[in-house]
């Protein structure tokens, strides 16, 4: 197969994934959508796993860690109501897909990974895919971003048994978190806004993902 056709196979399933799996269900928001159809997810997962890059399910990169499932990375997208004034704090960069997609709708996306080499494997896609503003930072995503700063928006990528006050420390007023929430197999994906010394939270839908390990998060 050449690479024209074997890019015009992916275009192909991607326009799939958007119709049957996130327009088909409750993803609404148009900007959204747009970029789920332009971030080529197929560059984020490795060869073995091609044939799969837009089956609606997590696959594994690693480490121990997945890519999500692209209705939850649009679903989280979409709560997080992102838009191109925002500073973004990523929580578990992960593959990167997640990363491209917050990329191409904030003014720039913060990204912690406690896994080096997962890190240094998102940078380099996202180096291919022309990604320039994206500030990376291998260590405790738990703990939030290294520097005394606020974000207008943060998403953690990996279950917290309760979203840690360093996170909420760094958010802006009027800002929101998004992350699943809880103990076990299954948590609760959870979107929080912060309003002056308040949490206001909003219960979305049950998920699964792998824990957060930290300081903050759960114990190795």
């Amino acid at each position: 197969m050449s690479e024209y056709q074997n890019k015009d196979r992916f275009a192909l399933v991607r326009r799939r994934m958007l119709e049957e799996h996130l327009i088909g269900r409750d993803i609404t928001d148009p900007r959204v959508l747009e970029v789920m159809a332009e971030v080529p997810r197929e560059e984020f997962v490795s060869q073995s796993y091609l044939s799969q890059a837009y089956s609606d399910g997590p696959l594994p990169i690693g480490m121990g860690q997945t890519i999500s499932q692209p209705y939850i990375v649009a679903l989280m997208t979409q709560e997080l109501r992102v838009d191109g004034e925002c500073e973004v704090l990523e929580v578990g960069t992960g593959s990167g897909y997640q990363t491209a997609v917050l990329s191409r709708l904030a003014k720039k996306v913060y990204t912690i990974e406690r896994h080096g080499e997962l890190s240094e494997s998102a940078q380099a896609v996202l180096g291919r895919l022309g990604v320039g503003n994206v500030e990376f930072y291998i260590g405790d995503g738990s703990c939030g971003w290294p520097d005394e700063r606020l974000f207008d928006r943060i998403m953690v990528t990996a279950a917290v048994p309760a979203i840690p006050q360093s996170l909420i420390d760094q958010l802006a007023d009027g800002g929101i978190i998004v992350a699943p929430v809880g103990f076990g197999g299954v948590q609760k994906l959870i979107a929080c806004e912060k309003r002056g010394e308040k949490i206001i939270e909003k219960f979305i839908c049950d998920v699964r993902f792998v824990k957060l390990f930290g300081e903050h998060g759960f114990e190795e």
